[in-house]
């Protein structure tokens, strides 16, 4: 599958395996792919299999968490992102 090069600038693309990486996959496109790129995880890996890796992903930021809290209409507090994140010491800001 070709991806936007946004999605993976910090690893090398050739090396990735789409199916043992599926989760760390479309946790990328789901935060920083375009329409294109969620068509094609659809297409690769279907609706259900994007909705059970996004559930156990620990690593989502907030405005994707919400966006696919909606997508998949599943409440927020479902996600496994959300329940690690409350365990998490946040920085202080001075």
């Amino acid at each position: 599958m070709k991806f936007s090069s946004v999605i993976f600038w910090d690893c090398d693309r050739t090396i990735i395996d789409c199916e043992k990486n599926a989760r760390y996959v479309i946790s990328r496109v789901v935060m920083y792919g375009s329409l294109d790129d969620w068509k094609s995880i659809k297409q690769l890996y279907g609706f259900d299999r994007i909705r059970n890796e996004l559930l156990q992903e620990k690593d989502i930021d907030p405005k994707t968490h919400h966006f696919i809290s909606i997508i998949f209409d599943i409440p927020k507090e479902k996600f496994r992102c959300y329940l690690e994140k409350q365990y998490q010491l946040k920085h202080w800001i001075y």
